[in-house]
């Protein structure tokens, strides 16, 4: 639980300062659960620049409620909760000096988003709140007001704890509360979970993860993980001391984020990843110049052009796009025969095996293939579902390397290259990503393909 904080201060000597404005989102990782925001009167003038710069001044407050009168509140929304806030020592100092005044020893764990960012976002221009969040394209208003300012470091949380494929942040986080034994069944954890896609983190007392996977329904998955036989699943599920999850909406996505931080994080009682030998689909010519495909072992030559997890599924594959593009079974390989293949017999095949078409027109066909069915070479933006109501995730691909995946809300973040480079968050690419975006694409819909080569 994170509790993402601003203070707006009166300014002035060190440690003398007083709150004029706080804003307190509550946030669990994936929603803000609980939220205060109020004006302070802190009984002492506000000096003229803070006044100008954050257009709070000393008539507004007359009215507000003292720090005191706050103050258990406070220590309530922050109860059991990691302080997040951006430039944190300095929130930090001011609260627990206010809560000194009152005799209270007020201690919190904090993390600063700006020692994150400089982590996460090595490449930012700028690492103050205001020109931060604006180069990654995430909308604020009300700039130095406390809410205006704990919304946009809210946001900013959100896709640092999105780009933090290392788990760094959760891990910590976990290990600092997590001391003992969990006094809650596992069923009980079960219940906190969501019934919807993502990928999970099993963490041991140390913080440790264990165990990660992708579902379309974690809360489900999770049950079946404490309900499984088996000595190595019962040694999980002594080992397991609580369960974090991130949504991705995307399912899509899930698999993108599991292959990547099963690579990264290597958990304890993920099966040994061993590399599948996929079977692959590449064009070849013939003599004639008829263009044609072949199945064969995954290899690093040749015109690739998708993957498959087994000679089977590619054949069947190509049968399917024999038939949908009018191609010939022949020059395909599918049936070995001196005369025409039956498909010409069926008027579904144009006549390539007996010269009936030319090898330019026919040839047009197999580009039509590859424009639907394979990303070599393409840049595109996959759209996919996002986390809540009016987000979407996006999946970038340049010249068939695939890039990372992001979120956004507004459009002018996909339609500016450079912001929607920045909310993209890097991720390995390999034989395995491509197949499973390929894999993907062809059995399941997305929101929205943007091709940027048309």
């Amino acid at each position: 639980m994170y509790t993402i904080l601003d203070i707006e201060t009166t300014g002035g000597k060190y440690n003398e300062e007083g709150i004029t404005e706080i804003a307190i989102h509550k946030f669990d990782g994936h929603k803000v659960v609980d939220k205060f925001i109020s004006l302070i009167n802190p009984e002492k003038e506000i000096q003229p620049f803070v006044a100008n710069l954050t257009g709070i001044n000393n008539k507004m407050l007359r009215t507000a409620p003292k720090f005191h009168e706050v103050a258990k509140r406070i220590v309530e929304i922050t109860e059991d909760a990691v302080l997040v806030a951006h430039n944190a020592q300095f929130d930090y100092r001011i609260l627990r000096t206010e809560f000194r005044r009152l005799g209270y020893n007020f201690e919190r764990k904090t993390l600063c988003t700006v020692d994150l960012s400089k982590n996460l976002l090595p490449d930012a221009e700028s690492y103050s709140l205001g020109k931060l969040v604006r180069s990654l394209g995430i909308p604020m208003s009300d700039r130095h007001r406390a809410n205006g300012d704990a919304i946009a470091t809210l946001k900013l949380f959100k896709l640092l704890l999105a780009k933090d494929t290392q788990k760094t942040i959760i891990k910590e986080v976990v290990r600092e509360e997590t001391h003992g034994e969990l006094s809650q069944r596992q069923l009980d954890i079960v219940e906190q979970m969501p019934s919807e896609t993502g990928v999970y983190y099993m963490h041991d007392k140390k913080g440790e993860i264990l165990f990660l996977g992708k579902s379309t329904d974690i809360k489900k998955r999770v049950n079946q993980h404490f309900t499984s036989n088996g000595d190595k699943a019962r040694q999980l599920q002594k080992e397991t001391k609580s369960i974090t999850f991130e949504k991705t909406g995307s399912e899509l996505v899930a698999l993108l984020k599991e292959h990547e931080e099963l690579l990264k994080n290597k958990p304890k009682y993920n099966p040994n990843s061993r590399k599948k030998r996929l079977q692959a689909l590449y064009l070849n010519m013939n003599v004639n110049g008829y263009q044609t495909f072949e199945i064969a072992p995954q290899k690093k030559v040749g015109n690739y052009v998708t993957s498959f997890n087994s000679h089977l599924s590619a054949s069947n594959f190509v049968q399917r796009i024999t038939e949908e593009f009018q191609l010939c079974a022949k020059l395909n390989g599918m049936q070995i025969t001196k005369e025409p293949c039956e498909l010409y017999h069926q008027g579904q095949c144009v006549g390539a095996c007996i010269g009936k078409v030319s090898p330019s027109e026919y040839n047009q066909r197999i580009m039509k293939v590859l424009e639907k069915y394979s990303i070599v070479d393409k840049t595109l933006l996959i759209i996919d579902k996002g986390r809540e109501i009016g987000e979407y995730s996006a999946i970038l691909i340049k010249k068939g390397t695939f890039q990372g995946c992001g979120y956004y809300d507004l459009n002018h973040q996909i339609n500016n290259i450079h912001i929607l480079e920045s909310i993209i968050t890097p991720m390995i690419s390999d034989a395995t990503t491509n197949h499973i975006i390929d894999s993907y694409l062809r059995k399941k819909r997305v929101k929205k393909i943007i091709d940027f080569n048309t």
